[in-house]
């Protein structure tokens, strides 16, 4: 296990979110990436993507509140040992639950190497 200040962590996810390429980066709109320590129903999930994947909106999805993306703090501390180790963890799992947002599925994010 291993812990690091709210401001590190959070400088991890930008980290990982500056390195989204540009062309899917420009696409993201209407969803928001928020740092909570765990998720208090599944305590073991290293993040969660809540909302409506692009592939499933239709041409009139409008009114709706931002799509979340939910990067689990404490669970990713546990599930690492070192401080790099939990660098490139935050990445695989801000890259995951980016490819939700694009409507990729588990398998074709773990053939990709962000599972």
């Amino acid at each position: 296990m291993v812990e690091v200040s709210e401001e590190r962590f959070d400088e991890m996810v930008d980290d990982a979110l500056d390195r989204i390429p540009e062309e899917f980066a420009r696409r993201m709109t209407n969803v928001v990436v928020l740092v909570r320590d765990v998720n208090e129903d599944q305590p073991e999930i290293l993040g969660l993507y809540e909302g409506v994947s692009l592939t499933e909106r239709t041409f009139d999805h409008t009114g709706f509140l931002p799509d979340a993306i939910f990067i689990y703090k404490a669970a990713l501390e546990a599930h690492c040992r070192s401080e790099e180790e939990l660098a490139e963890e935050v990445m695989v799992t801000v890259f995951h639950e980016v490819g939700h947002y694009f409507g990729m599925d588990e398998e074709a994010l773990h053939r990709l190497g962000w599972g």
